[in-house]
């Protein structure tokens, strides 16, 4: 029998007044979960992705939350809470992390319409299921380059705004599948290790400056897309494994998104958090 989802969390104003960059942002998965609760939680959000018309959409839907939310503490001699104001409005850039031209607009659009840049969160991941003896080079070398290299290219461009300023957080987007093998994702799988060592290295290139890399690793978190690219009968065989029997809420990753996007975990660095109820 499978527990339902708790219930979706009010925000905290964990990350009042940061300024947040969300790759792959548009759509119904982890990035745009991220994103809302880092509306909900403070922050002046920045999101990209690859797809104009899913961006703008996502963007139009970002703005009604914030014009919704209220921050904590904002009652003064006992009136009402005061809702965001209309300048933190969430903001939109198109960004494909595969070319570092873009990389570079959109931490050029970020510096110019946030100011700075506090917080860097690498979502952007390409999936896509192979047995080894069939799969491609360009299968191959296209999940490695949004996966592990577009993450390569948005933290050195995050770090090189950063460290000279002393402060910020990038937090990566992992898996479960860097540590377990997963028959057909050989490239996932060897993508997202990469990108758990490549948050220890940028941690402790980062550390001197104030500036800490963590990185999430979820087993499985459902939305729409997701079963588009998996095959039949694979994700219930998943959900099975996990503990609770249900996958995650996308939001149920994102809230660990934010709590290392957020002072809370200012003595951590270099962690891979998993994400998970899976058990063997």
């Amino acid at each position: 029998m499978s527990a339902s989802a708790p219930p979706y969390p009010h925000g905290s104003g964990l990350l009042a007044g940061k300024t947040v960059i969300v790759t792959a942002a548009a759509g119904t998965g982890i990035g745009f979960a991220t994103a809302k609760r880092c509306v909900e939680e403070g922050a002046h959000v920045m999101i990209s992705d690859i797809h104009e018309r899913r961006l703008g959409e996502a963007t139009a839907a970002l703005a009604k939350v914030a014009a919704a939310t209220v921050l904590p503490g904002a009652a003064v001699s006992g009136t009402q809470p005061l809702a965001r104001n209309a300048t933190a409005k969430p903001l939109a850039q198109l960004c494909n992390v595969t070319r570092e031209a873009d990389v570079q607009a959109l931490i050029g659009a970020a510096v110019t319409e946030l100011g700075h840049i506090d917080v860097v969160i690498n979502n952007a991941g390409l999936g896509g299921f192979a047995h080894l003896v069939d799969m491609t080079d360009e299968q191959w070398r296209a999940v490695l380059d949004v996966t592990l290299d577009g993450t390569f290219r948005m933290t050195r461009a995050a770090l090189r705004h950063m460290i000279p300023r002393r402060r910020g957080v990038i937090v990566n987007n992992a898996s479960v599948l860097g540590w377990r093998a997963q028959a057909g994702q050989a490239h996932y799988a060897a993508a997202k290790a990469g990108v758990m060592a490549l948050t220890r290295c940028a941690a402790v290139e980062g550390a001197p400056a104030g500036v800490r890399v963590n990185a999430v690793a979820p087993s499985l978190a459902m939305h729409e897309f997701l079963g588009k690219v998996t095959p039949p009968g694979l994700l219930e065989e998943l959900t099975a494994k996990e503990a609770f029997g249900r996958a995650a809420e996308p939001w149920e990753v994102a809230n660990v998104i934010v709590f290392l996007a957020s002072d809370y975990s200012s003595y951590m660095t270099g962690e891979v958090v998993s994400v998970s109820s899976q058990h063997p």
